[in-house]
């Protein structure tokens, strides 16, 4: 209570005659609602930016800006070597005048006179130009530098009242540091300060709470949750701080917590009466209006707001919510798409669903007309139902069928359309069917179903082709529902089924846009897109049972890259970029496990410049395609980029700690829900730890890996795989018993090629150069064409060096050419890189005698130099006068069959100059000829 009747003092700062009294709580930082959660990462980020000219922490109410700025400034405090920050709160109608006043009262008090440090002459009104030059060059002077918190600044109105303080910051020299806390419409410079440099940045994004911090605020409200549940709150708030507190208040006094959180939206009472009066009370009515309209979508563009509100200006409006507001989240995508805090979509629904029906229905049909203009099918069709347009509906299913499946677990949300009346589903059957797709598409099986047995029922009464025609789509649902519904025999037997429906004559793919019609005069005519004819029917049934089967498949552990390589071609054949992209991501990851790596890039990267370009919600898409690249990287020994896109590809592995961490908790107790995905990264994961120095904490992603594929016969060649890198982990760190038994097995005539290189090479390194040469398998032989590229080209560099091993080093010259003729045009570095040091002399030995890959085995003799561990033979100290970097470079050239010239060419140095450094090179390592030099260089381990 002190402290609150301090702050509701009269401040006796000095003012003029008549002024209004200064209030001390406007000087000093309120005081934050108990309980505090502590945020030290925002904190720091205040420590850090403040060191700065200005940070802003921008978010519209009930962000906790003041609540974050008040802990910083109370935790910052004073000391005895001066006195603390200085704090403006700023209120509704401060002009000038009255801003100046209280700027003058807080610099006042921490400019005070503090040793040598000069006192600022502070003015109390606007200040004259004169007036601003001696205050900039008497906080110029300070030893220390000022630093000002600014409150709620966006109430200022006139952007002239704070000319004065733009002065300062740009005339002070880095004496005056300002934070800012603020919502929309702030009247600074922000963009000349932003290009200059000067300014730190906190908004929603870092502000919203994270998992952690959301238990933190509920167990010291006395209402903690079990983790799925919080993390539900979590998703559902958006980590909005106000909407978490609510609802943390509100747990307390609930039987049913979980159930709560369940049901917990922003048309609720509390939230819904917070977001009014603090968030949409501010907002122009027009821009309200805007945010309502476009409520009906889930993200919106300037182009579909514009189709549903009629303004020309919607994409301004948008960017403005977005950027000042705060009230949109911008999607990384081109054009620029745009999405509401969950809770606010909840209201704004709620305020929608208000409209008269007629006016609602309406903006349906807007939004089912544009998405189907833009190639957005599944969107299209929903609101086509929803505004009762049902010969829309019919025709967007017809036309669009391979599209109307879902791939991916974010299906559609909302309620669920109304059914059309009984007449329309006899007149037009196929409308039953866009419901059933409709249906399934947002995870609503039984009702699918029962759309789907309506539909039948009217089958027999059209006529031939249409019936023929409606089969085919029947089966296609029926398709989608069994893989829905986790049922793999049925989606293969739904498979055979729709096959049997391709068109008996396969006619070139029509022209796009053309109609089909069946049956009578009186009966619908629904629009094929994008092509008609026999070849897009066919293509569409190819792409659609080869996608559903692949999925089947790889859901139980297989790696059906051509299955999807070929569905993708039919995909595109058919004009299909929904059903393309996935057939894209999936195959970009099983090419990169096969270890065609330029393949497996190139469609990577197809699917990933596919997804923003239409704004579709493709997570798990973009996950596969950002993995495949992931796995591309490190066969590259690119460990960061590795490193980078398996944090991307979470939503198809989990998260999982960095690199080096503790990886205990890597891998999820339940089992992953994309099992392929997962081992893939944790393949990579332990490669990479292994590489970090921490092969034990690869092995226990391994261990888990393979253990989530147990239930999984048909995962047994990447489990393999995972055995095979848990056993060379295992030996590499001594423990070759443990790595037998692994590969136990392994001498059958059918043992997995992977298993049997590793083996191999266990016992290469165990010294038995006899069982590791009867443990290899033959890599040339044709049925080796199938192996994963890595294993093949591990057993070629086995092979290479148990022939120099057996002393044929011709033989070994001969079979290490061969590898580098398979690894070359891929890009492959990683099984020479962070190979054993018997392939790196070989490398080495292999220059001397001449390859076509010069360029490549140079570079890979200075990437496993770099890499791999080991003990020179000689201390390089030895020689009397160290080699330069330059000369340590031409001396690789001399181990390679190129002249003076030559190498003079390759290094854009002139001939002379090599000359020169040669003769050094010579000199320094008492060497009379080229020969002599390279063989001196290599017992001193410098090549």
């Amino acid at each position: 209570m002190p402290e609150e009747q301090d702050r509701a003092r009269v401040s006796t700062a000095p003012g003029h005659p008549g002024d209004p009294p200064l209030l001390a709580s406007r000087l000093t930082p309120a005081v934050p609602p108990e309980p505090v959660v502590a945020r030290p990462r925002l904190l720091r980020r205040l420590d850090e930016g403040s060191a700065g000219p200005v940070t802003l922490v921008a978010a519209p109410a009930g962000w906790g800006k003041t609540t974050l700025l008040a802990s910083w400034v109370r935790l910052a405090g004073g000391t005895e070597a001066g006195p603390g920050p200085a704090w403006v709160s700023v209120e509704t109608g401060d002009d000038g005048d009255r801003l100046w006043a209280y700027l003058a009262a807080a610099l006042r008090a921490a400019t005070g006179p503090t040793g040598d440090d000069p006192a600022a002459p502070v003015p109390d009104r606007p200040p004259r130009p004169d007036q601003l030059e001696l205050l900039a060059a008497a906080l110029a002077a300070r030893d220390r530098p000022v630093l000002l918190i600014l409150d709620d600044l966006h109430r200022v109105a006139d952007p002239a009242a704070l000319t004065g303080l733009e002065f300062l910051l740009r005339h002070a020299e880095q004496r005056l540091h300002v934070v800012v806390g603020a919502r929309a419409g702030l009247p600074l410079a922000l963009h000349r300060l932003r290009l200059a440099g000067e300014l730190t940045e906190i908004g929603p994004d870092e502000l919203a709470f994270t998992d952690d911090e959301v238990a933190d605020l509920l167990t010291a409200h006395g209402a903690p949750l079990p983790a799925a549940a919080l993390r539900r709150l979590r998703a559902r708030t958006g980590g909005w701080p106000a909407a978490l507190r609510i609802a943390a208040l509100a747990l307390r006094g609930q039987p049913d917590p979980e159930r709560w959180v369940r049901q917990f939206g922003g048309d609720q009472p509390e939230i819904a009466g917070y977001l009014q009066e603090e968030v949409l009370a501010a907002i122009d009515p027009a821009d309200r209006d805007l945010l309502r309209r476009t409520a009906l979508a889930e993200t919106v563009c300037a182009d579909l707001a514009e189709a549903l509100t009629g303004r020309t200006d919607a994409g301004r409006a948008l960017a403005d919510l977005a950027g000042a507001g705060g009230l949109l989240h911008r999607e990384e995508s081109r054009p620029p798409w745009y999405r509401c805090d969950p809770l606010l979509a909840d209201l704004l629904r709620a305020e929608l669903a208000r409209l008269p029906a007629d006016e609602l229905r309406e903006l349906h049909a807007r939004a089912a007309d544009w998405y189907a203009g833009d190639g957005r099918p599944i969107d299209g069709l929903r609101h086509a139902l929803a505004a009762g347009r049902w010969d829309r509906a019919g025709d967007l299913f017809v036309a669009h069928w391979p599209e109307l499946t879902r791939y991916d677990a974010d299906p559609l949300t909302g309620p669920a359309p109304a059914s059309p009346p009984p007449e329309v589903v006899r007149a037009d059957p196929e409308v039953a069917l866009a419901c059933a797709a409709e249906r399934a598409y947002a995870g609503d099986l039984p009702a699918a179903t029962g759309h789907l047995r309506a539909a039948a029922g009217y089958a027999d009464g059209l006529p031939v082709p249409r019936r023929d025609r409606f089969l085919r789509l029947a089966t296609a649902l029926e398709l989608t529902l069994a893989r829905l519904a986790g049922d793999p025999p049925e989606v293969r037997a739904a498979a055979a089924r729709l096959l049997r429906t391709r068109p008996a004559g396969v006619a070139p793919t029509g022209v796009p846009g053309a109609t089909r019609t069946g049956g009578s005069a009186a009966a619908p005519n629904h629009a094929l897109a994008p092509g008609t004819g026999s070849a897009a029917e066919d293509a569409d049934v190819r792409a659609f049972t080869g996608t559903a089967l692949g999925l089947v498949e790889l859901a139980a552990g297989a790696l059906p890259d051509a299955r999807f390589v070929r569905a993708r071609a039919a995909a595109r054949e058919a004009g299909r970029p929904r059903t393309e992209l996935v057939d894209a991501s999936r195959s970009a990851l099983l090419l990169a496990v096969r270890g065609d790596l330029r393949a497996a890039e190139q469609a990577a990267r197809d699917a990933l410049g596919m997804a923003p370009s239409r704004g579709w919600s493709c997570r798990l898409d973009c996950a596969y395609a950002h993995l495949a690249l992931a796995v591309v990287a490190l066969h590259r020994d690119q460990p960061e980029e590795a490193a980078a896109n398996l944090a991307l590809a979470a939503p198809a592995t989990g998260p999982a700690s960095s690199v080096g961490a503790d990886s205990g908790d890597d891998w999820s107790a339940e089992p992953p829900a994309e099992p392929v995905a997962a081992a893939v990264a944790a393949l990579c994961r332990a490669y990479l730890h292994r590489d970090a120095g921490d092969p034990a904490a690869g092995q226990r992603l391994l261990v888990r890996a393979r253990e989530s594929l147990t239930e999984r016969p048909a995962a047994a060649g990447l489990a393999n795989l995972l055995r095979a890198a848990e056993a060379d982990l295992r030996a590499e760190r001594g423990d070759l018993d443990t790595a037998r038994d692994l590969l136990a097995g392994v001498a059958d005539d059918v043992a997995d090629p992977a298993l049997a290189v590793t083996l191999a090479r266990v016992e290469l390194r165990s010294g038995d150069v006899g069982a590791a040469g009867r443990a290899l398998p033959d890599w040339q032989a044709p049925p080796a064409e199938s192996w994963p590229l890595p294993v093949r080209l591990d057993a070629g560099l086995l092979g290479a060096v148990l022939a120099e091993r057996g002393g044929d080093g011709r033989r070994a010259g001969r079979i290490l050419e061969q590898v580098l003729d398979l690894a070359g045009p891929q890009g492959c570095r990683r099984v020479f890189t962070r190979a054993e040091p018997p392939v790196r002399d070989l490398l080495a030995a292999h220059l001397d005698a001449g390859t076509a890959h010069f360029s490549l085995v140079s570079d890979l003799v200075r990437g496993a130099e770099q890499t791999t561990a080991r003990q020179p033979a000689e201390p390089a100290g030895t020689l009397d006068e160290p080699l330069t970097e330059r000369e340590l470079t031409i001396l690789r050239y001399l181990q390679s069959i190129l002249s003076n010239v030559e190498i003079a060419s390759e290094l854009s140095l002139s001939v002379n100059t090599v000359k020169t450094h040669v003769r050094n090179i010579y000199r320094k390592l008492d060497a009379t000829r080229r020969r002599e030099a390279v063989r001196r260089a290599r017992e001193l381990r410098l090549i």
